[in-house]
């Protein structure tokens, strides 16, 4: 009995090891995916690639109306440079208020058609002879098909 211990104990840290490392692996996938998406959408944005900027909305379900305002808004500040750009968790506020239902502007209730992930956080700094102004701008993430997007909300189900 006492030495199935030590091989006990071996497997044990075998196990542990085998499971941080699979562990890490997928963070450092998750990573470059983040890094992908963030460096497709920055690139796009500055060069106001809106036919980029549109292919990143999930309109799957979503209310014609509120698409159009997406889309608007989307390209409405395209072509500036981005002074920071990053992919951050949601806080359990932000997966609250992605979870509620929110009035439409066509009237009635809708909602996100896939559950947010993370948030896209946009700062821009802009400067010229009138002066400088800063505006940021957030969006929800979802993953749906293995890819990022930016869930349009639609009727709620």
């Amino acid at each position: 009995m006492l030495s199935s211990s030590p091989n006990r104990m071996k497997i044990r840290i075998l196990v542990c090891a085998l499971i941080t490392t699979i562990s890490l692996s997928l963070r450092a996938g998750t990573s470059a995916q983040e890094k992908a998406f963030i460096d497709k959408y920055k690139a796009a944005f500055e060069t106001k690639d809106t036919v980029t900027l549109e292919s990143f909305l999930y309109t799957q379900g979503a209310d014609p109306a509120i698409l159009g305002f997406y889309k608007m808004m989307q390209s409405s500040e395209a072509g500036e440079k981005i002074t920071k750009i990053d992919l951050v968790d949601l806080t359990p506020e932000d997966a609250k208020k992605a979870a509620a239902p929110q009035d439409s502007p066509t009237g009635g209730k809708v909602c996100l058609t896939v559950k947010p992930i993370k948030k896209l956080v946009i700062k821009i700094e802009k400067k010229d002879a009138n002066g400088s102004s800063t505006s940021t701008s957030e969006n929800f993430i979802a993953e749906k098909d293995a890819k990022f997007v930016i869930p349009v909300p639609g009727p709620c189900k």
